[in-house]
């Protein structure tokens, strides 16, 4: 794991601009919004042969509850090598401001040079050798599955859709992401991956805070690695990021849910059917409703950049799906508006049509039962779970948020190049937001998931 701060340096065009740390820009921003002095008299009154002196004062006032001057910061990015895609998701579910890119399994072909060690993760060692050599298994599945789905993609092009006029170059990128995109559901989530984030201090003091609050050993060190990095940019800040009891307190109980969800049910291996919930709060209060109807509010919208009126966003919609690949709630999860939820309870294991799943029965009977085997042993079992889960692996996911963001989201997840499953789920939630409320069906333009 190697966590590595980038600083921004301005572009020739801003040479002659001031130039501030992330503290110092805080500080700046915090006097600002106390009197009407202007920046240039802010500039003024830094010693800059004692900078510090003036950063101090503010941000003493971040001890007593003023949180907001933390986010003064700018933006921080630090990009995180060789962590896992189960921490790689936990980040993204914790920093809900931060903007972010991880590895894609959709581009990558990944190898079994890619399992991290069993101590990094907090494998229990009575199960560490089982633990890696399903786990290898698994790698081994993918790439028999990859093989065979590109051989099929050479035989059978009208599977893969090619866009008409598509050269060989952009062929060849595509055929491989239909093989990618369906193979990736034996990968494990103990698997390496890249991820970087961008955000402020406030945000960032924030996610290391959730980070350090899980049990897993991977967990405690990448709040380690993050604070070490962030401390280089807020250096002030750095005492605020770490874990809290309340933290601590609901991440343990995640790992409980968990496990008493497998002690009772096990790890289902069949393909669970789908079932969509869409909630839908339209009410509002009598003396400030809506005066313009949903169709107008989108009146104009060219695609799903264009900004639309109130009334679509001050309705809330709440959207669940009982059957989520782990595959894909890695992916929804990016979404940053409103709040996203899994309790990453098994309920079956998904795979395309375009796999029959038995070939792999055996192998994910015996994954199963391991799984079962470990998270029973006891409270570091149980904590391991997520390191066993493979990308297939299905659970129940919500995520609620605003009608705008909702349609967003929609259009996004079902438009040109997306993934097949995730565009099958997400159009299916959409749908039954238009049942639900008809008058929405101005609003949403769904996309066709056609490859790039």
């Amino acid at each position: 794991m190697r966590v590595t701060g980038v600083s921004i340096t301005p572009p020739p065009t801003a040479a002659g601009n001031p130039k501030l740390t992330p503290e110092l820009l805080a500080a700046c921003a915090a006097r600002y919004s106390r009197n009407n002095e202007g920046l240039p008299v802010i500039l003024s009154l830094i010693d800059w042969d004692d900078p510090d002196k003036s950063v101090d004062r503010i941000f003493k006032m971040a001890d007593y509850g003023h949180a907001s001057i933390k986010g003064l910061t700018g933006t921080i990015a630090l990009f995180i090598d060789d962590v896992s895609m189960y921490m790689a998701y936990m980040l993204f579910h914790y920093s809900q401001m931060c903007d972010g890119q991880e590895s894609s399994t959709r581009y990558i072909k990944m190898g079994p040079e890619g399992l991290l060690p069993a101590e990094t993760l907090g494998i229990p060692a009575a199960f560490a050798e089982e633990w890696k050599t399903l786990m290898l298994e698994g790698f081994e599945h993918y790439q028999e599955e990859y093989a065979r789905l590109d051989t099929l993609a050479r035989e059978r092009p009208e599977l893969v859709r090619y866009p008409e006029g598509a050269n060989d170059k952009v062929k060849d990128r595509i055929r491989k992401n239909f093989g990618l995109d369906r193979a990736r559901y034996f990968l494990p989530l103990s698997a390496k991956t890249n991820i970087v984030l961008l955000m402020s201090a406030r945000m960032w003091e924030d996610t290391i805070k959730l980070v350090e609050s899980q049990p897993h050993p991977e967990a405690k060190a990448l709040a380690t690695a993050l604070r070490t990095e962030f401390a280089k940019f807020a250096p002030r800040l750095e005492k605020h990021a770490h874990a809290e009891e309340s933290a601590v307190i609901n991440a343990q109980s995640c790992v409980d849910d968990w496990a008493q969800a497998i002690r009772k049910n096990g790890v289902p291996v069949k393909n669970l059917s789908g079932e969509v919930f869409v909630g839908v709060d339209n009410n509002f209060p009598p003396f400030m409703r809506p005066t313009r109807s949903l169709a107008e509010s989108v009146r104009g919208k060219r695609n799903r950049y264009s900004p639309v009126g109130q009334h679509l966003k001050r309705i809330f919609v709440r959207a669940a799906w009982n059957n989520m690949a782990v595959a894909e709630l890695r992916d929804l999860n990016r979404h940053r508006t409103g709040n996203r939820f899994s309790p990453l309870i098994p309920v079956g294991f998904y795979l395309p049509d375009e796999i029959d799943p038995a070939p792999h029965q055996d192998y994910l009977n015996r994954w199963a039962d391991f799984s079962e085997r470990m998270v029973a042993s006891g409270a570091e079992g149980a904590a391991a779970w997520p390191y066993a889960m493979l990308l297939g692996t299905q659970v129940a996911y919500e995520h609620g948020q605003m009608g705008d963001k909702f349609v967003y989201m929609t259009e996004l997840r079902t438009g040109m190049g997306t993934h097949f499953r995730y565009a099958e789920l997400v159009r299916k939630a959409g749908e039954e937001f238009i049942r639900l409320l008809p008058e929405a069906k101005s609003c949403v333009q769904f996309g066709t998931a056609t490859p790039e």
